[in-house]
């Protein structure tokens, strides 16, 4: 199915580059829209609901101002604390009971696979906010929206993806999303870190592996936490926490021009002292999902 009304959003790969860009020209228009106060209130009478079975801050607060832009209204949860879900409900009786009384579905869960669960019982669209460590397709399309926007293409960038590309959707679902593009691929990671077999067997742009933080050639460097919650041995993730940091001091290193980003939130990766480089772009990075979740969220409503 063509991505459009009634369609999920669930894994990035669920869309071709022709519809990545149309979400890009959407987006564009959102935001032009957006700060000259004219948002279409294209979702009047409409209602979405957020699910989110695991914390966030801007993915949740963005989808639902996304939806609240577009005039739905927005009902739901954050955390499993006061739903039945405590009291032992599965999801798949969750989602056919939130779908009677919503249009669409934001959804975050800790388990891989949950989005597709989801999908699978909802009659209405499911849009996939981050399931365990497997994808994050909203905040791939941001991430390239955030490029785009910055060099005015995607074709012929390095990019640098720096830290836990083990258990990071984000990086997961960007490098697949990448496959559209023709980059170079830095991977720099701890080795009990490295990118997924997985996914490292569906990458078609070229790829060097590291565990040095060589930056110099880059001109995007992504950088992702090292996940705390996403270790069963917790002595396995004081061996590696830290591992990475960019500060001002490794950027004088960078090529000119070149971009930091992250997906957030962030521990200790990245200095507070990198925030007033010409470098930094993770908080224009989240302030672009708005727009991007927008466009997500008219497009399988409204086609």
């Amino acid at each position: 199915m063509a991505f459009g009304k009634g369609s999920d959003l669930i894994s990035i790969s669920d869309l071709e580059k022709k519809e990545i860009e149309a979400v890009f020209a959407r987006a564009k228009k959102f935001e032009d829209a957006v700060k000259a106060g004219k948002v279409k209130r294209t979702l009047e009478g409409r209602v979405v609901a957020s699910l989110f079975f695991e914390a966030s801050t801007r993915t949740r607060l963005s989808s639902a101002s996304a939806a609240n832009h577009l005039g739905a209204r927005v009902i739901g949860f954050s955390g499993i604390e006061g739903t039945s879900v405590q009291k032992g409900e599965t999801l798949s009786d969750t989602i056919e009971m939130v779908d009677k009384y919503i249009d669409a579905i934001f959804i975050r869960h800790p388990l891989d696979g949950a989005a597709r669960l989801a999908a699978e019982v909802a009659k209405h669209p499911v849009i996939n906010c981050g399931d365990g460590s497997n994808q994050h397709p909203t905040q791939t399309l941001l991430d390239l929206y955030t490029m785009r926007k910055e060099f005015g293409r995607i074709d012929g960038l390095e990019i640098a993806l720096v830290g836990d590309l083990k258990y990071g959707r984000t990086v997961h679902s960007l490098a697949l999303a990448l496959n559209h593009y023709k980059v170079r691929l830095k991977f720099v990671s701890h080795p009990s870190l490295k990118m997924p077999d997985y996914i490292r067997k569906e990458v078609s742009n070229p790829v060097a592996e590291t565990e040095r933080l060589d930056i110099g050639k880059c001109d995007v460097v992504y950088v992702t936490r090292i996940q705390k919650e996403r270790f069963s041995d917790l002595m396995e993730y004081e061996r590696v926490k830290g591992i990475y940091k960019i500060t001002p001091g490794v950027l004088e290193g960078a090529k000119k021009g070149s971009i930091v980003m992250h997906p957030l939130p962030r521990v200790d990766e990245i200095s507070r002292t990198v925030d007033a480089t010409p470098n930094a772009r993770y908080f224009q990075q989240a302030g672009n999902g708005l727009f991007i979740r927008m466009a997500v969220l008219d497009a399988v409503m409204n086609g």
